[in-house]
């Protein structure tokens, strides 16, 4: 690896999120299929790296519920809070898929409590593949934030099909971002996700509060976009309230979400579905 790409990857590690610009004609791991494929970027006369987004985190707390909490906490969100309008009779199937390094980096950094860490998905909802996401989410001790592009069908199963150089000159930065690190840290699909989740919002404070439940993994499975996929229940069945918020959590969502004898938990779906790797 060259200096170039060596500045390029601090780059992308030091900071949340970045578009990137690339000679072609001068660097050689772009050019196998690039120059047949006539691609616009090749025009690019330097090198260079753009931070282009701003930072907005959130809070994020979680807690493990029983099915008890989950009827008491649920009537009273019902009462204070309005349902997700994209949710479907109160609620909808999420699937995703999650990237990872040969080495487990992002499932590493996530058991071992890492203060800085990001992982990249895939996401559609209610089985509907005209609708699918990019997404990128980063911690910072206890604050996230995400940062979504779109992505047709088409784009989706080239990027699991390990077809990717048009990633780079596409006009998402995300789909950019993403190129780099599939080429340089070897991210690749690693497994299905797929759960239930109930959605509530609250205007105030931009508060989120979410159910989520028949949490069920595709083991080594990557074709997403088959509906027919295997997936088996991961683990004991759980069910995760999350909470998220912006700058305060108005008093009367803190009451609504208050359950008796339950701490936090830094519980990660992607984590639980890969407990039989």
């Amino acid at each position: 690896m060259d200096q170039v790409a060596e500045g390029l990857l601090k780059n992308f590690s030091a900071a949340p999120f970045f578009q990137v610009h690339l000679r072609l004609e001068e660097y050689d791991p772009f050019r196998t299929k690039a120059e047949n494929n006539d691609l616009s970027c090749q025009s690019e006369t330097e090198y260079e790296v753009i931070s282009n987004m701003d930072i907005n985190y959130r809070h994020e707390v979680k807690h493990y519920l029983n099915w008890s909490d989950l009827m008491s906490i649920r009537a009273r969100a019902r009462a204070v809070m309005q349902p997700d309008p994209h949710a479907k009779d109160g609620k909808y199937l999420i699937r995703s898929l999650y990237f990872d390094t040969p080495t487990d980096k992002a499932l590493r950094e996530k058991i071992d409590g890492v203060n800085l860490r990001e992982k990249f998905r895939i996401r559609y909802y209610n089985e509907d593949t005209s609708f699918i996401h990019l997404e990128k989410k980063s911690k910072h001790n206890s604050l996230g934030t995400k940062y979504d592009a779109l992505l047709s069908a088409g784009e989706a199963r080239r990027i699991v099909d390990g077809d990717t150089e048009w990633m780079l000159c596409s006009d998402r930065p995300l789909v950019q971002e993403l190129y780099v690190k599939m080429t340089y840290q070897g991210l690749r699909p690693k497994t299905i996700v797929d759960y239930t989740r109930e959605p509530f919002i609250y205007g105030p404070g931009n508060v989120r509060v979410t159910f989520d439940y028949d949490i069920r993994t595709g083991l080594k499975c990557t074709d997403f976009l088959n509906p027919n996929a295997v997936t088996i229940p991961a683990g004991e069945r759980v069910i995760l309230m999350e909470v998220k918020w912006d700058a305060y959590l108005p008093s009367v969502i803190r009451d609504i979400v208050q359950t008796h004898g339950r701490r936090s938990t830094a519980f990660s779906k992607y984590a639980i579905c890969r407990i039989y790797d």
